[in-house]
């Protein structure tokens, strides 16, 4: 499967001059929004996805995506794992379960992103989880950019990776962007403004 394919299929890999979530900026942004719009190709990408799970052999009782980005591709897993799907959502800054989601002791819980950066958000929701008891037992993942190392990847881990070096991270494929400091940004040095086309502040 040609992951990098179905993103441009979709108008899903934009080239330009954006500025991330994580406030760096790239010349390239994944909007996986426009890939998982299509239903039947949501299903194709987390089908694929859960093999790779199911094949590592990882037990898993509730897949959790943190709002807003991951709650398409976390509950499109869920469904092709057969497990429990529930979401983490901020508030007040602060990464929570709400909803009358419940945990129970021991739980496992499989956290999944549309993509992987530095894996930041997926940390918090980890922590909420792990606040009511649960266990978070792995990652996963649409796309990796790259930072963190994914099972079956030769990309090495970058040390601004935030996901345990322990637990998995399961991801379809690696999207290794280079990304730049706003004060040390070759394309803001060239005249260009960095636009943010996606999730927070937007």
């Amino acid at each position: 499967m040609d992951i990098k394919q179905i993103y441009l299929d979709a108008s899903a890999m934009l080239e330009g001059h954006y500025k991330l979530s994580s406030g760096n900026h790239s010349a390239y942004y994944l909007q996986s929004a426009k890939v998982l719009e299509q239903p039947r190709t949501a299903k194709i990408l987390a089908d694929a996805l859960a093999v790779n799970i199911q094949e590592s052999g990882i037990e898993i009782d509730t897949v959790c995506a943190p709002a807003l980005g991951g709650l398409i591709a976390g509950f499109a897993l869920a469904t092709a794992l057969d497990k429990r799907s529930i979401f983490a959502e901020r508030v007040n800054g602060e990464m929570q379960i709400r909803r009358g989601f419940e945990i129970t002791e021991g739980e496992r819980v499989l956290i999944c992103e549309d993509i992987i950066t530095t894996g930041g958000s997926a940390m918090e929701a980890a922590k909420a989880i792990e606040a009511l008891g649960g266990i978070v037992v792995g990652f996963a993942a649409l796309a990796n950019r790259g930072f963190c190392k994914r099972e079956g990847s030769a990309l090495e881990r970058k040390v601004n990776c935030a996901l345990p070096s322990d637990k998995p991270l399961f991801a379809l494929a690696d999207f290794d962007f280079e990304m730049y400091a706003p004060d040390n940004c070759p394309l803001c040095a060239d005249g260009s403004e960095a636009i943010k086309p996606g999730s927070r502040g937007n």
